[in-house]
Parts: structure tokens; sequence; C-alpha cells
């Protein structure tokens, strides 16, 4: 090459290296951001900020079918899983185990999550009512407390993960009663007639009778159960009403006076007032534990595992200590509050509704599964309700 030549080639890549230098950096591309990029809060409209699933699934459903006790479900809960996985939450709601029961026996099948209590779920395992749980699916079991695992209603959680805990028994006020009821028993006393509130629960109710009589409560013995009945029907007239759906309600407003109630309506009445004791009946109290099911023929399986892990990972399931404080069985649960909700968490352990004493516990019995005696307790129930 001639130095004329050489010299031209020189001018002109130099200039080409200069433009390029000087040319604007390319815009980045809208379908690959950059990774370093914030990603945008998830903000409810009550300013809750939702975190993201500590396990994300692939949902493909566009649904999910609740069908849950009444008040047992933070509003957070649905607003964040729909802005987070695009699903339309359709909730429904019952407050006796025996109306859940009743409606999928029914042949209501659409439903992709129910809440039964420990004594039903083998009635509705042995009925084929529910299927079998994928462990592969469910890996927010590592933040569940093992005491809540593996209970006799359903060995190795094949079909059910805990939810909440509780305990059903008295509560009295004490600046308007007196005496003061330390058993079951002191129910029957015509002084608390007409300032009381049970419990629409039959076997909790029955059961209590049956133990101040120092029966068994899941007998199935027809003349014990008689007998109950006979006595139950003497309690019900001094009751001024049956309420699972919010029995702290009237209790607050000053309507009643005492009763039986759940862990979580006693705690939140005392919370309200003071004056609220929560009493360990000398008979033993009775004890229960709902759970996560999902029904034979739940046609949105992928919202329900994806709901499962995402409202019961730690950051989200601390919400039930908030809104519906009973037995938390989750241990993440609880560790996140000790450190990011202080004051919920003391309340919490400092009490002895929502922390109950060992000796309260150990001394306890378990509403179970009466098999074909099932018939002589709704029988109880609907002619001491009926006479009432």
């Amino acid at each position: 090459m001639n130095t004329r030549l050489w010299q031209i080639t020189a001018l002109v890549l130099a200039l080409a290296l200069t433009l390029a230098a000087c040319a604007p950096a390319a815009a980045p591309s809208a379908a690959a951001p950059s990774a370093a990029a914030p990603q945008k809060e998830i903000v409810t409209s009550s300013g809750f900020v939702c975190p993201l699933p500590d396990n994300q699934m692939e949902v493909t459903s566009k649904e999910l079918n609740l069908f849950v006790w009444t008040e047992y479900i933070p509003t957070e809960w649905k607003e964040c899983f729909e802005l987070v996985y695009g699903v339309k939450i359709n909730h429904s709601e019952y407050s006796a185990n025996e109306e859940m029961y009743a409606k999928l026996s029914a042949g209501s099948s659409n439903y992709d999550l129910v809440q039964p209590t420990d004594y039903i779920i083998a009635l509705m395992i042995r009925q084929g009512m529910l299927q079998k749980l994928d462990k592969a699916k469910l890996p927010v079991v590592s933040t569940l407390d093992p005491n809540y695992m593996n209970l006799p209603f359903d060995p190795s959680n094949e079909y059910t993960l805990p939810y909440q805990a509780g305990i059903d028994s008295i509560i009295y006020n004490a600046d308007t009663v007196s005496p003061v009821p330390a058993a079951y028993a002191d129910l029957w006393n015509p002084e608390y007639a007409g300032r009381m509130v049970m419990l629409d629960d039959s076997r909790v109710i029955i059961g209590m009778t049956l133990l101040t009589l120092g029966y068994d409560i899941n007998t199935t013995d027809p003349a014990q159960l008689e007998e109950a009945k006979i006595k139950l029907a003497e309690l019900v007239k001094g009751v001024k009403l049956f309420d699972s759906d919010s029995p702290k309600t009237a209790l607050i407003a000053g309507d009643v006076d005492l009763g039986i109630t759940w862990t979580g309506e006693a705690f939140t009445a005392q919370q309200e007032n003071p004056a609220f004791k929560f009493v360990y009946p000398t008979e033993g109290a009775i004890l229960w534990q709902d759970n996560w099911a999902i029904p034979v023929g739940a046609p949105h399986l992928d919202a329900a595992y994806a709901w499962i892990n995402y409202t019961m990972q730690p950051n989200m399931f601390w919400l039930m200590l908030r809104d519906f404080p009973y037995i938390n069985p989750s241990k993440g649960a609880l560790d996140f509050a000790k450190t990011n909700q202080p004051d919920l968490y003391t309340a919490y352990m400092n009490s002895e509704i929502t922390n109950p004493p060992q000796a309260a516990i150990d001394a306890g019995h378990r509403v179970e599964d009466v098999g074909d005696a099932l018939p002589l307790y709704d029988q109880v129930w609907t002619e001491v309700k009926g006479g009432q």
C-alpha cells in the first residue's frame, strides 16, 4: 500500500472511532429490564405492603374458591394473593363443621380449600371427601411447629395441615359475675340463667355436659347420651343465645356476662375489657385444631397450593396474631412477630389464653370421630335446641 493511501485509510478509521464514542448510549430493552432495577412494591388498599412469595409457584387458574370458618381470614391475604398471583378469591363461610360437611356431602365439589376441625376429619377421610396432599408442593411445612403435626385424626398429615388451634372454655366478666365459675358444672347455677352465651357447636356443648357427668367426651353409649340430653336441656333454658359467628360481640356489649367460647374470641374480649377472665375448668377444657384440607374434585389445585404456601409463610401468617389470635401453630410466624411485631408477640406470649399452661393442655380433652354414634349426638342437639 502506498503512503498516501495509508494516510487516507488511517484518517477515515480515526473519524469513525470518534463518531462512535460521541454517539448516545442505546436505551435498554423494555423486554429485558436491568437486574439491578428495584421491583415496584405491591400495596393493598389499606396500605399493607404485600411480601413476595417465599416459594413462587406457577399458577394458571384464574379463581380460588375458599370455604372457611367465619371471621378467620385476614383481609390482606385475599387482596395480596389476588395482586401477586392474578387469581380472584371467592370466599364463602360456615359457622359449624356440620354445616361444612353437609354442603360438601350434598355434592358441592367446587370448593378448593376447607378448614375442618380435628374430629370431623377422620369422617371426611373415611368417606373419601378429602384428597391427599402433595407435600412436594408445600415447602411451607418446614415453618410449622411439629407439636401440631401428626395428630391422631390425621397421622403423617396426609390430608391436612394445621391452621389454628384453640381451647373451648369458660369466660366470665369479673365485674358482674359472682360466684365465679371454676368448672363446667358451675354453669348450671340458677344465678347465671339468662346471662350466658354458648357456642352453637353440638359436639362441644354436649361434650362439656358429658364431662360434668363424669363421662367420656366421645362416648357412644346411648344411655349416657340420654342422661346428658336431660341435663343439657336444663342448662339451655338459661342460655340467652347460641353464637358461633362472634360470641365476643354480646360479651363486649354487655348483653351477656359469661359463657363458653373459643380462645381467640376470649382473648379479643379481654383486650377490649380486662375484666373478662378465661377459666380452665376442673373437668379439663376442650382442645381443638382447625386445618387446611383440599376436597376431592377441587377445580383449582395450583391456586390452592399457592394459597397455602403464600398465606402461611411467616411474613404473612403473623397477621393471625393481629386479627384472629388463637393458638398459632407456625413457629416461623411467631419468630417473625418476635422480631418485627414485638407488641403483638408479647401480648400473645404473656396471655394464658393464647399461651395456655401445659397443665391445662395435659388435662384437656379432644373431640373425636364417634363413627356410627354421630346420629345420636345430632338427635340430642336437635331435641335440646328445639326445646329452648
